[in-house]
């Protein structure tokens, strides 16, 4: 593609700002033409600050108008997958923030879409392009972890959901572990090698609620479209995922739990080494019959600076040159169909299998 890329986004929340970033970083690659939310004022004052030419309430209308090749899809999880299936049969590439959907069917259908019209959808898996990521996979392709056959991965706030729709089932799909849970298992599957799941055992908890001793912290339900959240997801949820190639994952991820302080990290136990990210990699081996510890020289922590505009630049690329994608839609179906056998396990208290 020799012309720049035409690019909308619909939706104006926080995640949109991310995104916004990384498009401006390529001036030379990207013309921002129109953004969409469904507080209109809002988009047009979003798109008066950050340079949009038109503002859009209704996206059929502004995918209707306008000649995108690209379009950010930045809304609550509800509207996932029909602002995306309307984009892909509009003609447009596709990039999903995450979840991907509230559901594994309405993924499906996102991607059925997307191959039906023969376009992108790149799912906004973050993590995959953080520079602990590609640090990882180089020790692990390189073999010094082995087979790795064991992770554990944790995403725990003492008192953080973001607020709003987000505890909201209606709106969010679920709490913490389709919030926060998404981004540490999809994680440890991308640094696995993306074997398929098989069976899933999962709890959560609504112990808590949104009653939390810091408010400023805690859920709160205003917003700027009149609609009255209410705080109905779990507080806390766990599970053990086992996959195709024996390895199992085990994930914690909370809003509200009783712990000293908020920790995210991953774990991964390999034949020859285990590996923690806490925030720095460190590396757990044994060597001439002694065990070492071994830390790579430097900052191997997750570097959040330019970290969307890495994603934001892969995606561009994708279009553009039509190199492969590494955030693929069947990556995002295999995490909604986790993510449903959670909740489902959960709710049934047995096992379910995939």
């Amino acid at each position: 593609m020799d012309r720049k890329l035409r690019v909308g986004i619909i939706g104006a929340g926080n995640i949109s700002h991310s995104h916004l970033g990384g498009y401006k970083a390529l001036p030379d690659k990207v013309e921002l033409v129109a953004v969409c939310d469904i507080d209109e004022q809002k988009a047009q004052n979003y798109a008066k600050v950050n340079g949009f030419p038109r503002a859009y309430k209704d996206y059929n209308e502004m995918l209707a108008k306008e000649e995108l090749d690209a379009v950010s899809v930045c809304t609550w999880n509800a509207a996932h997958a029909e602002a995306a299936i309307a984009a892909l049969n509009a003609g447009c590439n596709v990039l999903c923030e995450k979840p991907m959907a509230m559901n594994a069917s309405q993924a499906l259908a996102m991607k059925e879409a997307a191959e039906r019209n023969g376009k992108l959808l790149m799912i906004g898996f973050v993590r995959r392009f953080g520079n602990d990521a590609d640090i990882l996979r180089n020790f692990i392709q390189a073999g010094t972890m082995g087979d790795i056959y064991f992770a554990k991965a944790t995403y725990l706030r003492r008192s953080g959901c973001p607020g709003g729709w987000f505890g909201d089932r209606r709106y969010s799909g679920g709490g913490p572990l389709i919030d926060l849970g998404v981004h540490v298992i999809d994680l440890c599957r991308y640094l696995a090698g993306c074997p398929q799941p098989v069976s899933v055992y999962g709890v959560t908890y609504d112990n808590l609620g949104d009653n939390r001793a810091d408010n400023q912290k805690g859920w709160v339900s205003q917003n700027s479209l009149g609609i009255d959240f209410k705080y109905t997801v779990e507080d806390f949820a766990t599970a053990l995922i086992r996959f195709d190639n024996g390895m199992t994952l085990n994930v914690e991820a909370s809003f509200n739990l009783n712990i000293k302080q908020d920790t995210g990290n991953i774990e991964l136990f390999g034949t020859k080494a285990g590996a923690r990210v806490d925030p720095q990699i460190e590396f757990f081996s044994d060597m001439n019959k002694m065990f070492v510890d071994i830390k790579p020289v430097g900052n191997t922590a997750l570097d959040f600076n330019g970290l969307f505009n890495r994603e934001i630049k892969h995606f561009v690329d994708c279009v553009r040159d039509g190199i492969p994608c590494i955030s693929p839609a069947e990556d995002g179906v295999v995490l909604m169909r986790i993510l449903d056998a959670i909740y489902q396990s959960a709710a049934e208290g047995r096992e379910v299998r995939l």
